[in-house]
């Protein structure tokens, strides 16, 4: 059994070590700086963990996982333009480093690259993980659609926001742990199940996440802190604190969140104190334990050794322990 870090150290290797067309260096630099910023891995980690559940022998699934990481950069690279973030990992955007029109090319291609680690997959299973992973791509693009147009909402029901994230950010943490399933040689309840804990686990890292651009340490988080405030997002914690209010307090809340004039440091102060005086901090980590409870509920009916399931237990803990 492989452990985490071991794990991280593996994509990390398959990623320094991926083959690039270099006709076109300028189109290729961007590619290498954003996948050279780190981050946890945590897709393609969870990948090979769950390959790892009914295998010892990861080698086939290492590529596959690899395009999963490098799909999910491209998104952050189109993301950051859409946002119009200058920070990512405490590095400098694409689009703030090179322009826009480069970081949007540059990241087209890291799809068609994502493309190419997956059609690694050994023969037998390469149809089921592409048809996972291409449905994967286009659900979050519609969960990316529905925070674009949820943007220009004047309301946003807590039910909306968890369906979108579910597309944006957690089927994609579902599409890794099913894929390293059925490169391992799970049967299709095993796979379906790894899907669920995947998802669980998805929907539990955005609610950290949300709460980190808040709570957060910059140095760690690798962004300004309250950047979703100061940017009007329509994160969890704006959209459980709209449910929640009434009176003079909604229309602070509501007033803070439509005005893009004021002082950052100040309206981000205002907004925190409402959060705190709704407790947000402690519903938003209760949810997202409840969703990690979930993950674990799925994982138990997994049908391999529990002693097995032990890594993929640690990363769903530490996931929502996360430095603050």
């Amino acid at each position: 059994m492989y452990n985490h870090p071991q794990l991280k150290e593996v994509v990390d290797r398959a990623i320094v070590n991926l083959s690039y067309n270099t006709e076109a260096e300028k189109l290729i630099d961007p590619v290498k700086y954003v996948l050279s910023m780190g981050g946890k891995r945590l897709r393609p980690v969870l990948a090979l963990m769950a390959c790892n559940l009914f295998t010892d022998k990861i080698d086939d699934a290492i590529l596959p996982a690899t395009g999963l990481e490098v799909f999910h950069n491209f998104t952050l690279v189109h993301d950051d333009i859409m946002d119009q973030a200058s920070l990512r990992r405490n590095y400098p955007t694409v689009h703030s480093k090179w322009n826009t029109s480069q970081a949007i090319l540059s990241g087209d291609v890291m799809a068609f690259i994502a493309n190419e680690c997956i059609l690694q997959t050994p023969a037998s299973h390469l149809l089921r993980v592409f048809r996972v992973f291409n449905k994967a791509a286009v659900e979050v693009c519609v969960g990316q659609q529905l925070d674009m147009d949820y943007e220009k909402a004047s309301f946003v029901s807590q039910e909306e926001y968890l369906r979108m994230i579910e597309l944006k950010t957690a089927i994609l943490f579902a599409a890794s742990a099913k894929t390293g399933a059925i490169i391992g040689g799970a049967d299709d309840k095993d796979s379906d199940l790894l899907y669920e804990f995947g998802k669980n686990l998805g929907l539990a890292f955005q609610l950290q996440d949300d709460l980190l651009d808040i709570y957060g340490d910059s140095k760690v988080f690798g962004k300004t802190l309250g950047g979703d405030i100061i940017a009007n997002k329509k994160t969890f914690p704006y959209v459980n604190a709209l449910e929640r209010s009434a009176g003079k307090k909604l229309r602070e809340l509501q007033n803070l969140f439509s005005d893009k004039e004021s002082d950052p440091d100040t309206k981000v102060r205002a907004v925190m104190d409402i959060y705190d005086q709704l407790n947000i901090k402690a519903v938003t980590e209760n949810l997202a334990a409840q969703y990690i409870n979930l993950a674990f509920s799925v994982l138990d009916k997994v049908n391999v050794d529990q002693k097995r399931k032990c890594e993929l237990v640690y990363i769903a803990n530490s996931l929502i322990g996360r430095e603050k």
